[in-house]
C-alpha cells in the first residue's frame, strides 16, 4: 500500500529528501505524497524512509491502496528506467523491500 502523510504533520520537511522517487512534496498545509510515484521503497530500502525519519509518526501505510510487491518494484522500474543497478538486482529477485525484513 502506499504511504499518505497525516494531518499530524508539522510540515519539517524531514521526509522529502529521504524519498528515493521524489513522491513527497510539500503541500498547503503539510507534505503529501503521490501514490503513483510510491514505491515504499521497495528496491532502495529494507524499511520505510519516509517513516523513519518523521519526528511525529505523520507518514502511515494507506488502507485504501494495497499493494504487492511485485507492483511496487515494477513501479520502481518504470519510475527508474536508466537505473542499471535496480534492473539488475529486480531480475536477480535480490533488491531491499520491507516485505523481507
Amino acid at each position: 500500500m502506499a504511504i499518505k502523510i497525516t494531518e499530524d504533520c508539522i510540515n519539517c520537511g524531514a521526509c522529502e529528501p529521504e524519498c528515493p522517487n521524489e513522491a513527497i512534496t510539500e503541500g498547503d498545509e503539510i507534505y503529501v505524497i503521490n501514490p503513483d510515484a510510491c514505491t515504499e521503497c521497495v528496491g532502495f530500502y529494507d524499511h520505510l524512509a519516509c517513516q523513519a525519519v518523521c519526528p511525529v509518526e505523520a507518514c502511515l501505510t494507506d488502507p485504501d491502496r494495497v499493494e504487492t510487491e511485485d507492483v511496487l518494484i515494477n513501479r520502481a522500474l518504470s519510475l527508474h528506467p536508466d537505473d542499471a543497478e535496480l534492473r539488475r538486482r529486480a531480475a536477480a529477485n535480490d533488491y531491499p523491500s520491507h516485505f523481507r525484513s
